[in-house]
C-alpha cells in the first residue's frame, strides 16, 4: 500500500511538472510572438506614417513656394478631419518657421509617433518641411487584436495539451488499477481470475496476456494439488486425533490452532472452546493459569536447549495429575513457527507411587512386628527358658508360631505378587476342593483362638475333582479367612460355605465385622489399596485381595465378588469352573 501511494506521488508530481512547464513555454513563446509583432506593427507604422508625410510634402511644395496658404490650410484640414489616426500636421518655411498647423480635434492624446519629411522643389531646393502626427490608435487596435488572438490560441493550445496529458495518464493508470486488483484477487487466492484486455495498448495487451496465462496456470495447479493437500491434511489430523496422549499445537503468537480429543478431555474443554485463544489463558478447575510461566520460561530459554530437552512440568485438572512436555516446531526449513504441547495423564501413575509408597511403608512396619516379637520371644527363652514352667514355654512358642505364620503369610504375598507381576504360569491339576477348605480352616485355627472366634464350616457333597493350582487357591482362600478375622468382633462368628452352582463351584467367606462402604467396594481388589486406613487401623500389605482377585480370575478363569453392608459384615465369594483333563467343563 505504501508503495502504490509513493508511486502514484511521484506520477502525480510528474504530470504537475510537465504541465507547469508546458505552460511556462507557451507563455514565453506567446510573449516572444506578441513582441515581434508589435515590433514589425510599430515598424510598419513608421513606414506608413514616412509615405503619407512624404506623399503630402510632394502634394505640397508648389502651394508653400507660391504661398497659396488658403488652398495649403483646406488641403491639411481635410487630411487632418478625414483620419481619426492623423493627430496635426504642421508647415514650416524653409527657415523652420511654422506657416500653418492644424490639429486633429477628435484626438486629444498627443501622438505617439511624428514624422517629418522636407518639401523639394523642382531644382532640388529645400523650401519648407511638413511634420504629421500620428496618435498610434490603429497600431493600439491592432495590437489588442492580435494579442487577444495570440492569447486564445495558446490557450487553446495549452488547455488541449494537458488533456492529452491526463487523458493519457488516466488511460496509463487504469491499466495499472486492472493489473493491480488482479494481482490483488491472485493474493488472496482467487487462481484463475482474468483480467480484459479491452481498449489497451498493445504492450499492455501482451502483459494482460501473461497474467491471465500465469493465473490459468495457478489455477489448474490449485486443482491438481488441493486434493493432496486435503489428503494428507486429514491424514494428519487423524493421527494428531487417535494419539492416545493430549496433543495442543499453538502458533509463535501463542494461540491455539489445533487440539485433539483427547487434550479436549483432560482439559475438560468443550470442542473448538480454545481455538485462536492464548494458550496463557487456559486456567484450571482452581482458577490457577496453568501454562502460563512455563510459556514464559520455555520463551526465555535458547530454542536449541528447548529441542534438545523440551521443558516438562505437571499440571492439576480436577484432581487429575497432567504431565505437560513443551517442545518448540520448525519447519524443513528449520524455521521456528511455535510449539506443541504434549499432555499424559499421569493419575494412575501418580496413584501407584503412592500406593508404593504407602505399601513400602506398610511392610515395613509388619515386617518389624513379628521380627521383634519372635526376637523378644526367642531372646528371652534363650537366656530364661529354664526359669519358665512348660505352660510359659508352650504359651510363649504359640506366639512365636503366629508370628511365623504371619510373617510367612506377608512373604508370600509378596513374592506372589512378583510372580504375578512378571506374569509367571501357574499349574493347573486335578485337585479335591474339600482339602483345600479344611487345610484353609485349620491353618487359621490360631488365630481364630486368639480372638475368641468360632468358624463354622457348610459343605456341598458330591463336588468332584477338578482342574486348579492347589496352592493358589489355598492361599487366596486363606486370604480371606484372615481378613474376615482381622475384622470380626471378639467372640464372633465365620462362616464358610463350599458349593456346587452349575458349572461352577462356589467358596464363600461370610463375617460379622464392620463391614465395606460401596464407594470402596470397587477399589478394595485394587494393588496396594486398603479400606482400613479410613475407617479402621488394622495393619496389611494391601495386597491380599489383589492377589485374591488375580489368582481366581486371571489364572483359573473365575470371579472373585463382595457383598458388604457397613456394620453388618461382610461375604466374600470365590467362583471357579468345574474342569476337567482335557480343558472342558463337566
Amino acid at each position: 500500500m505504501n508503495n502504490r501511494q509513493v508511486s502514484l506521488t511521484t506520477q502525480n508530481r510528474l504530470i504537475i511538472s510537465g504541465l507547469v512547464l508546458s505552460t511556462v513555454l507557451i507563455v514565453a513563446i506567446a510573449v516572444f510572438a506578441s513582441f515581434n509583432i508589435q515590433k514589425k506593427l510599430n515598424e510598419g507604422y513608421q513606414n506608413f506614417g514616412q509615405i503619407v508625410s512624404r506623399a503630402l510634402a510632394i502634394e505640397c511644395v508648389e502651394l508653400n513656394q507660391q504661398k497659396n496658404y488658403d488652398i495649403l490650410k483646406s488641403h491639411a484640414d481635410a487630411i487632418v478631419s478625414s483620419h481619426s489616426d492623423i493627430a496635426f500636421i504642421e508647415f514650416r518655411d524653409k527657415d523652420g518657421k511654422p506657416v500653418y498647423k492644424t490639429k486633429n480635434s477628435a484626438n486629444i492624446k498627443s501622438p505617439d509617433i511624428t514624422v517629418n519629411s522636407p518639401m523639394i522643389d523642382k531644382n532640388n531646393v529645400n523650401i519648407g518641411s511638413v511634420t504629421v502626427g500620428f496618435s498610434g490608435g490603429i497600431i493600439n487596435r491592432i495590437s489588442t487584436t492580435t494579442r487577444a488572438s495570440l492569447l486564445f490560441v495558446f490557450t487553446v493550445a495549452w488547455v488541449v495539451f494537458a488533456f492529452v496529458i491526463l487523458i493519457n495518464t488516466y488511460l496509463i493508470t487504469r491499466e495499472l488499477r486492472i493489473l493491480h486488483n488482479g494481482v490483488r484477487k491472485i493474493s488472496g487466492g482467487e487462481f484463475g481470475y482474468k483480467i480484459t484486455d479491452k481498449d489497451v495498448s498493445s504492450e499492455v495487451k501482451e502483459l494482460f496476456n501473461s497474467f491471465n496465462n500465469m493465473s490459468a496456470r495457478l489455477h489448474l495447479y490449485e486443482e491438481q494439488n488441493i486434493e493432496q493437500l486435503t489428503l494428507e491434511r486429514n491424514k494428519l489430523e487423524a493421527v494428531l486425533m487417535s494419539i492416545a496422549n493430549g496433543v495442543v499445537v499453538c502458533d509463535n503468537n501463542d494461540n491455539v490452532v489445533l487440539i485433539n480429543n483427547h487434550a479436549h478431555k483432560l482439559l475438560e474443554l468443550e470442542e473448538n472452546q480454545i481455538i485462536d485463544i492464548k494458550i496463557q489463558n487456559y486456567t484450571d478447575t482452581e482458577g490457577n493459569f496453568c501454562f502460563k510461566d512455563k510459556i514464559e520460561e520455555f520463551k526465555d530459554t535458547p530454542l536449541e536447549v528447548m529441542e534438545n530437552k523440551p521443558l516438562e512440568f505437571n499440571i492439576q485438572v480436577d484432581k487429575r495429575v497432567i504431565k505437560s512436555i513443551i517442545s518448540p516446531m520448525f519447519t524443513r526449513n528449520k524455521d521456528y513457527v511455535g510449539y506443541i504441547i504434549v499432555l499424559i495423564d499421569m493419575t494412575k501413575e501418580a496413584e501407584m507411587d503412592q500406593m508404593r509408597s504407602t505399601f513400602i511403608s506398610n511392610v515395613s512396619h509388619e515386617l518389624r512386628t513379628p521380627v521383634t516379637v519372635l526376637r523378644s520371644y526367642i531372646d528371652t527363652l534363650y537366656n530364661f527358658g529354664n526359669d519358665f514352667d512348660y505352660n510359659t514355654q508352650k504359651e510363649f512358642i504359640g506366639t512365636i508360631n503366629q508370628e511365623i505364620i504371619r510373617l510367612n503369610g506377608m512373604v508370600n504375598d509378596i513374592l506372589d505378587f512378583s510372580r504375578m507381576e512378571a506374569n509367571a504360569d501357574m499349574e493347573k491339576s486335578l485337585n479335591n476342593i474339600y482339602e483345600v477348605v479344611d487345610n484353609c480352616v485349620a491353618n487359621v485355627q490360631a488365630l481364630t483362638k486368639e480372638h475368641n472366634l468360632t468358624i463354622n464350616v457348610f459343605k456341598e457333597e458330591n463336588i468332584p475333582e477338578f482342574l486348579f493350582n492347589y496352592d493358589g487357591i489355598e492361599r487366596a482362600l486363606t486370604n480371606l479367612l484372615s481378613n474376615a478375622i482381622k475384622y470380626s468382633p471378639e467372640n464372633g462368628e465365620i462362616k464358610v460355605e463350599l458349593k456346587k452352582n452349575g458349572e461352577s463351584v462356589e467358596m464363600s467367606v461370610t463375617d460379622k465385622g464392620c463391614g465395606i462402604a460401596p464407594e470402596f467396594q470397587k477399589k478394595i481388589f485394587d494393588r496396594f489399596y486398603r479400606v482400613e486406613n479410613n475407617i479402621h487401623t488394622v495393619k496389611g500389605t494391601g495386597l491380599g485381595l489383589h492377589l485374591v482377585k488375580q489368582t481366581v480370575e486371571k489364572y483359573h478363569g473365575g470371579k472373585v465378588s463382595v457383598y458388604s453392608q457397613v456394620n453388618e459384615g461382610s461375604t466374600f465369594t470365590i467362583s471357579l469352573p468345574i474342569l476337567v483333563l482335557d480343558g472342558t467343563l463337566i
